[in-house]
């Protein structure tokens, strides 16, 4: 019996603008954040009030993301700097 891992070798992973797409998230987690804000009477009436938390908390861990991402990316830049001094 064959696995479904032995058809093909996995694809390489993707590198891309990583800041870029986690600061974007963020802002919109942000952005529903406060759009939700005014209406935190109907959201609290109806047992909702757990949507605006939820972004709030979103926008949170995206601020860590950021400075994650943004430690890496500084860390893959000083060893590849490293790497071509001889």
């Amino acid at each position: 019996m064959w696995k479904k891992s032995e058809l093909r070798e996995a694809p390489a992973p993707l590198e891309g603008p990583v800041v870029g797409t986690i600061t974007g998230g963020t802002i919109i987690w942000f952005v529903l954040f406060l759009g939700q804000l005014p209406f935190y009477g109907w959201f609290a009436d109806h047992g909702h009030s757990w949507w605006v938390w939820t972004c709030l908390a979103g926008g949170g861990l995206g601020l860590i993301g950021v400075w994650y991402v943004r430690a890496r990316d500084a860390a893959i830049k000083r060893s590849a700097a490293s790497a071509e001094r001889p």
